[in-house]
């Protein structure tokens, strides 16, 4: 056998993966293409590559009628009244595309909306704010971890935004979080931003490479054949009436919810009753008196979302749910102390000129509640009387009035008691 034989056959392998290697990277088209079907069996999957990554999503939004709706867990509890089941069943204008699951709070869903960029601009959205996310320190070391994106952060490094107080804030939230395991690159460029300053054109280069890489992921594992809850969705709908009678559904609510929530005195449903609280009740009772959620981080988080949501001129409606008020009573949590959040977070959104629907005064509706802090029947049913219109009729421009202090610890930590002297934008 000749040297150059010998010499193929030894380092030809390693060049022909070399070779797919880089055609697979730096391909000028992607892989996979993102269709109707696609973007049907995402907007209600909850999927964490639809969550953390980019293609699908943007995709998405490119569509007049898909809608942001942005939460936590309550948006996986698929009852006959859930926004999706309630969308597709009365042919709505628009379709929910759901963002968000449990753990997930302002910090993850600022980093999702700040990459998704442009393709949210001027677009309506509805956002469930969790009074449970505003604790003394704020979204956890491993929560924020759960729903981290490397792609998320490298475009918000590398998307060359002159420098703001939002960009400033959050480079130093995301530095405090050792669950990441942020290489020396991120971190300098972290530290960068935190310092108002411009990251260097050399480390963005040494950072391409890295943000293509996410990208083919994204494009080749990113769009893949979802569990989705598009079933879920389908036998709901059976159980409505064809034509949107609100009294009607109202009362097939109630009934629906006195047959699923019968065996507590909580209006907790069945299985959430059996599975969650039965073991522990007896130790849960007096349990969540010193529960606080007027005082967090978690605010300064949240105004990162009112922010970008400015800066893109998107138009959402932010809700305020309530607590289940017979759960209130057993654990001891604070009702004035769940007023006084209501009332700090409702200041800070309409200070600046966002909308707010406020049903933190329902917990004592029967049936409002599926569980413990999340809507169901009933609540999910009155929240829809106001987001239908919100979302199918033009709503008027709004001029946002947006005000830095929010970031400081001053807001966080600021007493209901002192909300009138701070200073309005």
């Amino acid at each position: 056998m000749s040297f150059k034989k010998k010499l193929f056959l030894s380092i030809g392998p390693l060049f022909c993966a070399l070779l797919i290697f880089t055609v697979l990277i730096f391909a000028p088209f992607n892989f996979r293409n993102v269709g109707q079907k696609e973007i049907d069996n995402a907007k209600s999957s909850l999927e964490t590559n639809v969550i953390k990554g980019l293609m699908i999503s943007q995709a998405a939004m490119k569509e007049k009628n898909i809608v942001p709706f942005y939460g936590s867990s309550e948006l996986s509890r698929f009852d006959a009244f859930h926004p999706s089941v309630l969308a597709e069943k009365y042919d709505r204008s628009y379709r929910p595309f759901l963002i968000g699951n449990a753990g997930m709070q302002s910090l993850s869903h600022y980093m999702s909306i700040q990459a998704l960029g442009d393709t949210l601009e001027n677009k309506k959205a509805v956002f469930i704010v969790s009074p449970q996310w505003f604790v003394k320190n704020g979204v956890s070391n491993e929560a924020f971890g759960a729903h981290f994106s490397s792609l998320q952060l490298y475009e918000f490094i590398m998307n060359g935004e002159p420098d703001s107080a939002e960009r400033r804030f959050a480079a130093e939230r995301l530095l405090t979080f050792d669950s990441l395991d942020l290489n020396r690159e991120l971190k300098d460029a972290l530290t960068t931003i935190k310092e108002g300053k411009e990251v260097s054109s050399h480390l963005i280069n040494k950072m391409k490479f890295r943000r293509k890489i996410l990208e083919r992921e994204d494009d080749l594992f990113g769009v893949t054949r979802f569990s989705g809850n598009e079933g879920k969705i389908e036998k709901q709908q059976k159980v409505l009436p064809t034509k949107y009678d609100f009294d009607a559904l109202d009362k097939l609510a109630m009934s629906i919810g006195e047959k699923e929530a019968n065996n507590n005195p909580y209006q907790l449903k069945n299985n959430f009753y059996t599975n969650r609280i039965m073991a522990d009740e007896a130790a849960l009772k007096d349990s969540q008196k010193k529960f606080n959620y007027e005082f967090s981080p978690e605010f300064s988080d949240f105004q990162l979302i009112l922010d970008r949501m400015a800066k893109e001129k998107m138009q959402p409606l932010f809700v305020i749910p309530p607590v289940n008020s017979k759960w209130i009573a057993y654990t001891g949590l604070s009702q004035e102390m769940l007023d006084h959040f209501t009332k700090k977070a409702i200041y800070q959104l309409e200070s600046q000129g966002f909308q707010v629907l406020d049903l933190s005064k329902n917990g004592n509706e029967d049936y409002y509640m599926e569980d413990t802090i999340h809507l169901g029947w009933r609540g999910w049913l009155e929240m829809d009387q106001t987001v239908a219109p919100f979302l199918e009729n033009d709503q008027p421009a709004v001029d946002y009035q947006m005000n830095e202090k929010f970031y400081t610890k001053e807001w966080q930590n600021l007493p209901i008691s002192e909300i009138d002297s701070f200073i309005k934008p």
